[in-house]
């Protein structure tokens, strides 16, 4: 439905006055043209744009908070949406010792400032999830500052509203769990295997299958293929090999991880055009691409993680993929200085080569301000703004 088309009551609910005329978006153009024009506009600069127009305020306000009028603004990727992708990072600033959360400005490629995380659970015991298609961020759960309490608290930001606000807490208080998101939904499991999934659309967390067996300690976990994948990693005296578990969604079930995944899962992971990478957390920061059928991470090649981009780093990837099929991870090191690795196929691929890497990595280095000197990232999203 064209904002056009629409009715006029329809226009009405929409807007902030009553009985307001329908305007063109761009005069002397279509509105279906007019309305693609409006969704390339950088959501960082939304609140700017709405002052051209209440039509502009209109359309801008409702395009993303209500994809069932704007049904071409809901898809994935920028064919779809006319959005772009924008990187998200949460980090904490040793001044003032609070969570903030900054956006990459993909055109002056500096860091800019979003509204401040609500909440104050201890660093690392909550779980961040993206929603990339709809341009949200959830902070989870957790553990309060200087306590061994967890909470049920979730909040949520909205790239369309550029702000935070409190959405349905969780059924049981959590802290340390695996999330992710899965078929539009998120996922959360603790460490004792209980689970449950929040859909955003209905508001309301529902009990998920629990998972049976030993204990799974979060190290890391990523989502794709419709699966939430969750590993232990080794950890010294490497006694025995790390546990991993699957949960599939479609089937509300949970199944012991391959082998081969979780025995060579020695980083963190970033999924980018539905593969599964992990950037290994010893030698030079290199590259891998996890082989189903193989059940094995493969080496792609190219160099490590620019030397520049330092600890602590967290990884994040884009939803799909960049012009010629390749594929676009980013690295988020110390001070906010960003490593942006594009994945394409090796020359070697097409020959398949046995044991020769069938992709190549080539990185390109965005230096944060000296003013984020300190600033410890602890999480990275990549949401279509």
């Amino acid at each position: 439905m064209s904002f056009s088309s629409m009715s006029k009551q329809q226009v009405l609910d929409a807007g902030d006055g009553e009985g307001e005329e329908v305007m063109e978006l761009i005069p002397g153009l279509p509105e279906e043209v007019a309305e693609k024009c409006l969704l390339h506009l950088p959501f960082l600069y939304h609140r700017l744009f709405r002052t051209v127009s209440s039509t502009w305020n209109r359309f801008l306000t409702d395009a993303l908070a209500k994809p069932l009028l704007f049904p071409h603004a809901a898809g994935a990727g920028t064919a779809a949406t006319g959005s772009v992708p924008f990187l998200f990072a949460l980090a904490f600033d040793p001044m003032s010792r609070r969570l903030q959360c900054q956006a990459l400005d993909r055109f002056s490629r500096k860091w800019l400032l979003l509204p401040p995380v609500p909440g104050g659970a201890a660093a690392g015991s909550f779980a961040v999830v993206g929603l990339p298609r709809r341009g949200q961020i959830y902070v989870i759960g957790g553990v309060e500052e200087g306590g061994d309490k967890a909470v049920t608290s979730v909040a949520v930001y909205s790239a369309a509203r550029n702000g935070w606000e409190e959405a349905a807490a969780m059924r049981t208080p959590r802290g340390y769990m695996a999330a992710g998101e899965v078929g539009g939904r998120v996922v959360v499991a603790g460490e004792d295997g209980e689970a449950e999934v929040f859909d955003p659309e209905a508001g309301r967390w529902s009990p998920a299958a629990p998972r049976r067996g030993a204990a799974v300690a979060r190290y890391d976990a990523a989502a794709a293929g419709g699966k939430l994948y969750v590993t232990e990693g080794w950890a010294w005296p490497f006694e025995r090999a790390p546990r991993g578990a699957v949960y599939d969604a479609a089937a509300d079930s949970w199944c012991e991880m391959a082998r081969g995944m979780r025995e060579g899962w020695t980083g963190s992971c970033a999924v980018a055009g539905g593969r599964m990478y992990i950037v290994a957390e010893y030698g030079e920061w290199r590259l891998k691409r996890y082989d189903e059928a193989r059940d094995e991470w493969r080496m792609v090649a190219g160099t490590g993680v620019p030397p520049e981009v330092r600890r602590p780093h967290v990884v994040a990837g884009e939803l799909g993929e960049v012009a010629g099929g390749r594929r676009r991870i980013y690295v988020v090191g110390a001070g906010l200085d960003v490593a942006v690795g594009t994945v394409s196929a090796a020359a070697s691929a097409a020959a398949a080569v046995p044991g020769v890497e069938d992709e190549v990595v080539e990185w390109e280095v965005v230096k944060g301000s000296a003013e984020f000197a300190g600033m410890a990232p602890c999480n990275a999203q990549v949401l279509y703004a």
